[in-house]
């Protein structure tokens, strides 16, 4: 049987990084690792392909070839996986669907043949099962939670590996914690469930093996869920694993308490970790309380990114306004917290409502759900009716991103963190892409950009004050030019 596996497109968000990627020339941040372990789950003497839409193009002669296209998308992907989908049944082929956005809107494909929700490791053998009789149903869910001593290695093999800047694998899946705005823990639970330290470095070999050298992004959504097991087990099998081996350097996400444990710092940080992802949401205690974010509650969290910065953790963060709570103090106070925190890479969204989430329950009760979750957090829009006007609330917002996204507001952030930030020696190659990033750098921002006046005195400030972070510097130039395009693009 002709397997034909199908990513459809993402958008332009903060997160595709489209506009920094052409600097290294690269066309999507990281391949559907997903799908290459739907991939993996299937007979071998099945024929699979793989067509990735944020790289290549999904041509009539690929759904030609196929006798069954399976697809998964993400929330944010609706717009283009319902032409794909239509795409797919005018060619009279089976489709297959699973993944977030199938699994929290089924009733919205009708046209999908089989429903596989929930987690794959425990429906796609149901389904593969029923298949083999002749007798497939169209809906496959269950509410248990996986075993991940049984999911295996993507099949790296599938993509094209050139097109890409980093790599995803997965440790965990889980999160102890009961954000009410959080879609996770609906999904996949409190409980924490891990991969073994074998399965892990497998999935590592399998990808160095491959000639891979740039970042991996260990997509958990919460890495340190199991603090014991990573310090006694993990860290250390990833220390030893990075002997002698060049480049391969990791980024995950991480709940703000990492910054109370000091050991298991400076184990991520001797393993090859570089830049942690933090759900800081708020500096206001009344809204963390609300949204039931203990984690974050009575702790001072401009100096918890501080002391992961100097202990060598690059702090991307994420944040939101629209609480109940917040009032039009909220944005002054926001702008000020990620300034002084030095976060280069800041997210800030309106709070929205996931459908599955406890927010998303309270807000349907109160009768205040207004249109279909977008899964895109910074696109200026929200699916409740907040407390605060909402044009005040996007007025506000607008506020928020022109600052921080400012030319001088940004630059003026990289050289607080620049400043503060330590990082650990790591071996590393240097590849063309990033010579070509430089120079590309140099002409698009230093020469035609309204910014180039900033760009220029960073430029020489970090050379005269940092010149081991120069490479930095003109890494967050990139990041910065790519996060003004899609403010000026997708806020109004």
């Amino acid at each position: 049987m002709n397997i034909l596996l199908v990513y459809p497109e993402f958008p332009d968000t903060f997160w595709s990084f489209k506009h920094a990627l052409k600097f290294v020339h690269k066309k999507s941040s990281s391949p559907p690792m997903g799908l290459l372990t739907i991939a993996a789950m299937l007979p071998t003497s099945w024929q699979k392909r793989l067509v990735d839409m944020n790289v290549q193009t999904l041509r009539d002669k690929d759904l030609a070839w196929a006798d069954m296209v399976m697809i998964s998308a993400m929330t944010v992907q609706r717009e283009f996986t319902n032409t794909v989908i239509a795409r797919v049944k005018s060619a009279g082929k089976m489709i297959v669907a699973g993944g977030p956005l199938f699994t929290a809107e089924p009733e919205a494909f009708p046209d999908v043949d089989h429903l596989i929700l929930n987690e794959a490791e425990i429906t796609l053998p149901l389904f593969l099962s029923d298949l083999d009789l002749g007798a497939p149903q169209r809906v496959y869910q269950t509410e248990e939670f996986a075993d991940l001593s049984k999911t295996p290695v993507p099949l790296w093999d599938l993509v094209n590996l050139r097109y890409y800047d980093s790599l995803s694998l997965q440790f965990s899946r889980g999160c102890p914690f009961n954000c009410d705005f959080c879609n996770v823990t609906a999904l996949l639970g409190h409980r924490m469930r891990l991969k073994s330290t074998e399965q892990l470095i497998a999935e590592l070999d399998k990808i160095y093996s491959l000639g891979w050298r740039r970042n991996i992004f260990i997509v958990d959504d919460n890495f340190i869920g199991n603090k014991r097991i990573l310090k006694e087990k993990i860290l250390p099998a990833m220390i030893e694993w990075r002997k002698g081996k060049k480049g391969c350097l990791f980024l995950t996400e991480a709940s703000v308490n990492l910054a109370d444990d000091d050991l298991l710092i400076e184990l991520m940080v001797k393993a090859g970790f570089t830049q942690v992802f933090v759900g800081i949401e708020t500096p206001d205690d009344t809204a963390l309380a609300e949204c039931s974010k203990s984690q974050n509650r009575n702790r001072d969290l401009i100096g918890a990114v501080k002391k992961l910065q100097q202990m060598g953790l690059q702090v991307m963060g994420g944040f939101i306004v629209g609480f109940d709570s917040d009032d039009e103090s909220i944005f002054e106070r926001m702008i000020d917290f990620i300034q002084q925190s030095g976060i280069v890479t800041a997210m800030v969204g309106l709070l929205q409502a996931p459908v599955g989430t406890q927010l998303y329950q309270r807000m349907l009760r109160e009768g205040r759900i207004r249109n279909a979750y977008s899964g895109d957090n910074v696109d200026g829009e929200t699916n409740i009716i907040p407390k605060m006007e909402l044009s005040q609330l996007k007025e506000g917002y607008r506020k928020i991103l022109d600052s921080i996204y400012s030319a001088e507001g940004f630059y003026h952030r990289v050289r607080t963190f620049i400043s503060d930030y330590q990082p650990h020696r790591h071996t590393v190659t240097l590849q063309w892409q990033e010579i070509s990033a430089f120079l590309s750098s140099i002409f698009t921002i230093g020469i035609m950009s309204p910014e180039r006046r900033e760009y220029w005195k960073l430029f020489f400030w970090t050379i005269f004050h940092h010149p081991k972070k120069f490479p930095l510097a003109i890494t967050f130039s990139i990041y910065g030019y790519h996060f003004r395009k899609v403010n000026e693009l997708h806020v109004t």
